[in-house]
């Protein structure tokens, strides 16, 4: 029988599992409650990045809404959102071509003004600075590995900190068991995908009665240009080529800062070709005549990719368990037609601060906070993410053309009428893993050989994410049955894990006559996206936390 682990545990009042905009939104509302009501309230925000936004990527245009209610004087204690949008363009590409929609076709809330162009990576960062100035302790480089729970059943925190195990598990002279932060609620934002708030979803059957939740992947890259091509304050976003009308996607492109622009493409997970790679359609797009100009002369100096949740209100599981919640991605608050969701993530964290202080005052512990979910109902961010919720089914149903001209009906209509529309709430029927298609169905697809001057391969590109992790250790991308790769999804499927992946993890190697196909997991090159844990079509392969510390450093992101 195996022993039980001894570990040292610390009490707090509220554990934070992620630093993201969520989590840190969360623990300075709490810090802002418990001061005005001239009490003490224990805070700690765990983040598995090597430092507070290492980890965080995004386009970003950002909504300033929740962070004008958490720091009304953001711009004063130097919020790095430091871009205003001056110029939003929307187009329709063709292989060689654009169409450039007005601005007035577009719902009112897809127009831009009044949002800032930055990096959430930065935004992050500050926002660190100014929970710690509040109190709140922030513990970087501590991956949260599992819950812990009390014996009623409720969560009563989390493991953290377990390093030096090697590769084939035995304990090596670094070994550190790590440590259990205990809280009286614990708020799980780890972001999408995250492999806690999957075991929490599966104890408490927190999907239950919900539609399944639907992502996709963002690839994003960080140019710097010369003068000539810079325009500050751009936000150009687009839809068509080079994906076909089955394929849900687009691009988006931001101009700000010390002449950066920030470039990237979300190809839908819900596509059915399996000879699909979206990095090679993402550099694929950079050649088209109406983005490539905006790069010449100028130096990539980052990448990185993210899967995204796209799933909207429908797909939000229950936000509540005994004692804790799921707040941001973890649950999945992105509003999908506005390519934001960091605002919602903030005030999500907000309303769950909020709620879990006030039990707090009244000597509450490890309950269900249940007001939470109707304090979320209740906000903007339900009525922004109701007014959009047949979006993404429209797009999957009748195709981009179609589905985004009778989407975009349904945006004005539920805006103009007030949440009513004649769809009534549409579902998706099927996750992305089962909306994958077989090999023999479809054609291959011959992806250009990159420049390496405007397009480039995927080990190039790993190496400008500065992703890292300790070699001897076990790998944190799990096979459920090794077998399958080769057994199943090759003859079916032509094993897309080799294409989905955007930073080269997974590969089938064969011998010198081109038999014994094996298939290996490069996990060093890993940048935490998760997209193989969400669409390998036999769900086989499982993401689960490295060391802490460990996947990609982005600078700017």
């Amino acid at each position: 029988m195996t022993e039980a682990v001894e570990r040292e545990s610390m009490e707090y009042d509220v554990v934070i599992v992620g630093g993201g905009p969520a989590g840190l939104a969360s623990a300075i509302r709490l810090k802002q409650l418990a001061a005005a009501a001239g009490t003490e309230v224990s805070v700690a925000v765990l983040e598995k990045g090597s430092e507070v936004g290492a980890h965080i990527l995004s386009g970003a245009v950002i909504d300033p809404k929740a962070l004008n209610e958490l720091i009304p004087d953001w711009k004063a204690l130097g919020a790095p959102l430091e871009t205003p949008v001056t110029k939003d363009r929307f187009l329709v590409l063709g292989p060689q071509g654009e169409l450039s929609l007005p601005m007035f076709a577009l719902p009112p809330f897809m127009h831009n003004h009044g949002c800032y162009i930055s990096s959430l990576a930065n935004i992050c960062r500050w926002m660190a600075g100014q929970a710690e100035a509040l109190g709140v302790e922030i513990y970087p480089g501590f991956a949260a590995s599992e819950l812990v729970f009390r014996e009623d059943g409720s969560v009563k925190g989390v493991v953290v900190g377990v390093v030096g195990v090697a590769k084939d598990g035995h304990h090596k002279a670094s070994y550190e068991p790590g440590m259990e932060l205990h809280g009286k609620y614990v708020f799980i934002g780890e972001g999408v995908r995250g492999s806690l708030a999957k075991v929490l979803e599966a104890k408490f059957n927190l999907r239950e009665g919900r539609e399944p939740q639907k992502f996709g992947i963002g690839l994003k890259e960080l140019w710097q240009v010369p003068d000539a091509s810079f325009q500050p304050g751009l936000a150009q976003h687009s839809t068509g080529w080079p994906l076909d009308n089955n394929t849900g996607g687009g691009s988006f492109m931001y101009h700000f800062g010390d002449n950066y622009v920030a470039i990237g493409y979300v190809v839908h997970l819900s596509y059915k070709n399996p000879w699909l790679s979206p990095f090679d359609e993402f550099q694929r797009f950079k050649h088209h005549p109406s983005v490539k100009p905006h790069l010449e002369g100028g130096k990539r100096i980052s990448y990185g990719a993210r899967a995204i949740t796209e799933g909207g209100w429908q797909s939000i599981p229950k936000l509540t368990f005994p004692g804790g919640v799921l707040i941001g991605c973890s649950a999945g608050f992105v509003n999908v037609p506005r390519i934001k969701g960091s605002h919602n993530a903030m005030k999500t964290g907000m309303l769950a601060a909020e709620e879990a202080f006030k039990a707090l005052q009244a000597g509450r512990a490890g309950d269900e906070l249940v007001s939470y979910t109707a304090a979320v109902e209740n906000s903007w961010v339900a009525k922004e993410l109701k007014l959009v919720r047949n979006a993404k089914p429209l797009l999957s149903k009748l195709g981009t053309f179609l589905g985004g001209a009778v989407g975009m009906f349904d945006m004005w209509c539920t805006h103009l009428l007030g949440g009513f529309s004649f769809f009534g709430t549409l579902k998706h029927g099927k996750t992305d893993a089962e909306s994958t298609g077989l090999a023999k169905d479809y054609p291959k697809i011959d992806y250009p050989k990159p420049d390496g001057v405007i397009s480039f391969d995927k080990l190039s590109s790993v190496f400008l994410s500065a992703t890292n992790h300790e070699e001897d250790q076990p790998a944190h991308l799990k096979l459920k049955d090794p077998s399958i790769p080769i057994d199943v999804n090759l003859p079916l499927y032509g094993e897309p894990a080799r294409l989905y992946c955007p930073a080269g993890v997974y590969e089938v190697l064969y011998d010198e006559a081109g038999n014994n196909p094996k298939f290996q997991i490069n996990a060093q090159n890993c940048v935490h996206c998760k997209t193989c844990d969400i669409k390998d079509p036999s769900q086989n392969i499982v993401w689960t936390t490295p060391e802490g510390g460990g996947g990609p450093n982005y600078p700017n992101m």
